[in-house]
C-alpha cells in the first residue's frame, strides 16, 4: 500500500467529523408490546410508545424500539445460520449528504425504501441493514 492510498483509506474510513450519531436500536420481534414490557421491567426504562406494530422504551438518553415482523421466529442459541434480528438507526442532519457519505464508506441503498424523506434504509458492506433518519 502506498502512502497516498493509506491516507485515502484512513480518511474514507475515519472521517474527522462523524457523519452520523446513533439514534436508537430496533429489535425485530413477534409482539412489540410484550417485548417492551419485558425490557422495561429489566432495565427500569419507561415505555414511551406501545402499539401492535411497534413499541419503544427509553431512559431519556437512549431508546430501544421493537418492531413486529410477520412470521418472526426467535433465534436459536447458538445459531450460526440465523438471519437479521436487529438494525441500527442513526440521526443525520441532511439525508442526501449522509447517504452519499455512507456510500463512500461502502454502504449500499436497497431498492425498497419505506421511509420516504424521513429515513433511508442502507446496508453496510457486510449486508446488515441500518437506517439514516432525519433529525427532527
Amino acid at each position: 500500500m502506498t502512502e497516498t492510498s493509506a491516507t485515502t483509506e484512513t480518511t474514507a474510513t475515519h472521517p474527522d467529523k462523524p457523519v452520523a450519531s446513533l439514534a436508537m436500536v430496533n429489535l425485530d420481534c413477534a409482539d412489540p408490546a410484550a417485548s417492551a414490557a419485558f425490557y422495561s421491567g429489566l432495565t427500569g426504562w419507561q415505555v414511551l410508545h406501545s402499539e401492535a406494530e411497534y413499541a419503544m422504551i427509553g431512559d431519556g438518553n437512549t431508546s430501544i424500539g421493537f418492531g413486529r415482523i410477520p412470521g418472526y421466529a426467535p433465534p436459536n442459541w447458538p445459531d450460526e445460520n440465523g438471519g437479521k434480528r436487529f438494525h441500527l438507526d442513526f440521526y443525520v442532519d441532511d439525508l442526501a449528504s449522509a447517504e452519499a457519505a455512507a456510500h463512500a464508506l461502502g454502504a449500499a441503498t436497497p431498492e425498497f425504501q419505506p421511509g420516504g424523506e424521513r429515513w433511508r434504509v442502507l446496508t453496510d458492506p457486510a449486508g446488515h441493514p441500518f437506517c439514516l433518519c432525519v433529525r427532527s
